[in-house]
């Protein structure tokens, strides 16, 4: 079953180029896996310091290997300290009518 999940991330402003850097080189190298279909980078219009990601994944063993790459653990360590708060994830699937 696919797995889509949107993420939104809101930066502290000192630390904004540094995570944009950070993000794309995440598009870059997530875009390379095997199991991604979809994995695109959003920054608000009104606010640059919110990225949104809107990801679709092949399954959820796909989306386990995602969660193990090192430039995603390499985030994950400098996010607590350039987020102004935890990302907010949500994992979904479609509804058909």
């Amino acid at each position: 079953m696919k797995i889509y999940l949107t993420a939104v991330i809101k930066v502290k402003p000192e630390y904004l180029p540094e995570v944009e850097k950070a993000v794309r080189n995440m598009v870059t190298e997530t875009r390379k896996e095997a199991a991604c279909i979809q994995y695109d980078l959003h920054q608000g219009l009104d606010d640059k310091h919110v990225f949104v990601f809107y990801e679709i994944w092949k399954d959820q063993q796909g989306l386990d290997a995602h969660n193990q790459q090192p430039y995603i653990l390499e985030f994950g360590n400098i996010a607590q300290a350039k987020l102004l708060e935890p990302p907010q994830i949500y994992v979904t699937h479609i509804i058909d009518p």
